[in-house]
């Protein structure tokens, strides 16, 4: 039997998916019930997660949570929830994000939107990790957890709050993954392209500089997220960024935006 027909251990393995309400978290979560996983799919909104579990090929394996990341009593409740629901988690995914705006450029960004988005992407995805990794160390279990970040982690996006919140996510997963390797917990960074899904509307424009000659769907995220979450396919892989993106880091396409 291959490796690749059986990458997870459901009897002994449960997920916690952010954001898997709609785009790329969404194509994770339901790839992750897909393999016999049970996964709590929580989101911020009610609607559009409960579509997502009930679309999803197991919705029996899956549990909802709906709440903002941004606050921290709602991380606890989520956590509780999580315990209560699956137990241990062992593979965590946090891929929840704020809509962004082409209009919050450096000039523009409000201060309660800066906040919000560092809030749900760095902030939830530090105290979620940490939390999680705490019970799989006391256990003694190891575990798998993939952020998602982006290529404007390294590179202007013309969002500042949004740049800088994916880039101290990129450090974070660097962070992580060196304190929790000795205990067997793994941690990446998933980095899409042009993904035209979750907060994202892409100019079809764009496909002309990207190499593959497309944008790019959820869906082309969720195989190699599944890869690098399991511990048989990537049991040696961990502080690294995976660059999904059809090529598109080759090139950089943005111009600086418009102040008047």
């Amino acid at each position: 039997m291959s490796l690749f027909d059986t990458p997870f251990d459901p009897a002994r393995e449960a997920a916690l998916v952010t954001g898997a309400g709609n785009g790329i978290g969404r194509a994770i979560a339901q790839a992750l019930v897909g393999e016999g996983v049970r996964t709590i799919f929580a989101d911020v909104n009610a609607d559009t997660v409960t579509a997502a579990v009930k679309s999803s090929p197991r919705p029996d394996l899956a549990s909802t949570w709906v709440g903002d990341l941004a606050n921290s009593a709602a991380r606890d409740a989520l956590l509780a929830h999580a315990e209560a629901a699956v137990g241990r988690v062992t593979h965590f995914v946090h891929s929840a994000s704020p809509p962004r705006r082409e209009a919050d450029h450096a000039m523009a960004v409000s201060t309660e939107t800066w906040a919000q988005m560092h809030a749900v992407n760095l902030e939830a995805g530090f105290h979620l990790a940490r939390a999680l990794a705490r019970k799989l160390i006391a256990a003694k279990v190891g575990g798998s957890f993939l952020l998602l970040t982006s290529l404007h982690a390294g590179t202007p996006r013309n969002l500042p709050h949004y740049s800088t919140a994916k880039a101290g996510l990129a450090m974070l997963v660097r962070e992580l993954a060196k304190t929790f390797g000795r205990y067997g917990i793994r941690v990446n960074a998933l980095v899409p392209g042009a993904i035209a899904a979750g907060g994202f509307v892409a100019d079809p424009k764009l496909a002309r500089h990207i190499p593959l000659g497309r944008l790019g769907a959820a869906e082309d995220l969720a195989p190699m997220a599944l890869a690098v979450l399991s511990n048989k396919v990537s049991a040696y892989v961990t502080g690294a960024a995976i660059v999904v993106d059809g090529g598109l880091s080759l090139t950089n396409w943005f111009e600086p935006p418009e102040l008047e």
